[in-house]
Order: C-alpha cells, then sequence, then structure tokens
C-alpha cells in the first residue's frame, strides 16, 4: 500500500470525503453535488506552467460531443482569487471554476505538484491521479477517461 504524500490525502480506489469548495467563476458547491456522474478535477495555479499549457486542451475537453457524460471542474491553489479569476478569463474556460486557500482540496487530493487531474467516478471514488500536463482532447487521453469512466469519448 503506498503512503499518503498530502496531509488526509485519499488513495485511487477510495471514496473522496464531503468538503465544500469556494467558488471562483461558480457559486460555492459540496464535492457530493457532484455525485452520480463521473467527474474530472483539475487542480492548478495561475503561476503554473505546465498548468497553464494545458487548460486549453481541458477547455476543448469539456466541450466535446461526448463530453455530457461527465463534469469537469478546475480548483485553484493560488492564495489569491484575483490572480486566479484573471488567469481563468485569460485562458476562456467555461467549466467551474473553484479555489482553494485553505488547502483542504490539495491534501485530499495529493496535490503535491501540479498540475494534478483527478478521475473520480459517480459514486465519488477516484480512478486514477495524472500529474503533469497533458493534451486531454487528444486519442491517448480520451481512451484514458473512457476506460476509467466506462464511456464512450
Amino acid at each position: 500500500m503506498a503512503l499518503a504524500k498530502t496531509p488526509g490525502e485519499v488513495a485511487v480506489g477510495a471514496v473522496l470525503p464531503d468538503a465544500t469548495m469556494t467558488g471562483l467563476t461558480v457559486p460555492y458547491r459540496k464535492l457530493s453535488d457532484f455525485r452520480g456522474k463521473p467527474l474530472i478535477i483539475n487542480v492548478w495555479a495561475s503561476w503554473c506552467g505546465p498548468c497553464r499549457a494545458e487548460m486549453g486542451s481541458l477547455e476543448r475537453l469539456s466541450r466535446l460531443k461526448g463530453a455530457s457524460q461527465f463534469t469537469l471542474i478546475g480548483i485553484s491553489t493560488d492564495d489569491h482569487p484575483e490572480a486566479a479569476l484573471v488567469f481563468v478569463q485569460r485562458t476562456g474556460t467555461s467549466f467551474g471554476h473553484f479555489i482553494d486557500q485553505r488547502l483542504v482540496l490539495e491534501n485530499m487530493l495529493g496535490a503535491d505538484r501540479l498540475p494534478l487531474t483527478v478521475l473520480v467516478d459517480a459514486q465519488g471514488r477516484v480512478v486514477d491521479k495524472i500529474v503533469g500536463a497533458r493534451e486531454w482532447d487528444s486519442p491517448e487521453s480520451l481512451k484514458l477517461i473512457g476506460k476509467a469512466f466506462r464511456i464512450r469519448l
């Protein structure tokens, strides 16, 4: 069994506990509000170069024909909401973003390196964690997501 890297980290295969998320571009939500549909959580920061590099592909992923089968959200670990909001506005992403100034979600998800993308099934169980930037709308990434969620993209 792998040891958790951050305080309270939820391992792959475990269910995420509920947590209230502070809205950045959307209202406050509870993590449990997203149950019932697979969830992709991207943890990022405005100062993170790889995070900036992959944001466009996450936006394209959110607009794909099959994207209605899952929910995609972003969680900023920025200390200053203003910096995070400017970043979101510059990148033009349309999916919902939250801010994690108290690092509750960062620790829970194990985001000791950014970006981190966490795939969560419809029951709230962590299926996979991917550290580092990817082209999220690439054939390889779509295959990874499809396999993790047992959906066709």
